[in-house]
């Protein structure tokens, strides 16, 4: 078998790695073993942290709801039993941004859900 030298395609590869490693501290964005491998458990980490920025979105949404209808003198999961019963679909971000921004649209809206 004939002898292969990758000069070109394996400099490719690795300053493809060490491009991804540019910012990282010491020898993590110089020498391309140990860039491989932080450029690799920093994929690892982004990837598994799109998905959980969503529930913690959700989480600080549900707080911030929480917080605005006790206020008004309901708890959140009493106001969104009422919300739904009264067939008002607003969902949780929504109804967060009107709680932070227009407290009193926010609180029309309990007392819509109050009333049914």
């Amino acid at each position: 078998m004939t002898r292969v030298k990758r000069g070109n395609v394996a400099r490719k590869r690795r300053n493809k790695i060490l491009k991804l490693a540019k910012g990282f501290r010491g020898s993590h964005s110089t020498i391309f073993r140990t860039a491989n491998q932080q450029v690799m458990k920093a994929l690892r980490n982004a990837y598994r942290d799109r998905r959980k920025k969503k529930g913690d979105f959700r989480r600080i949404w549900i707080i911030r709801i929480n917080a605005a209808a006790r206020e008004q003198g309901i708890s959140y999961s009493q106001l969104f039993g009422k919300l739904k019963s009264a067939g008002i679909g607003l969902n949780r971000k929504m109804l967060a941004q009107l709680a932070i921004i227009d407290p009193q649209a926010f609180n029309k809206v309990v007392e819509i859900a109050k009333g049914s």
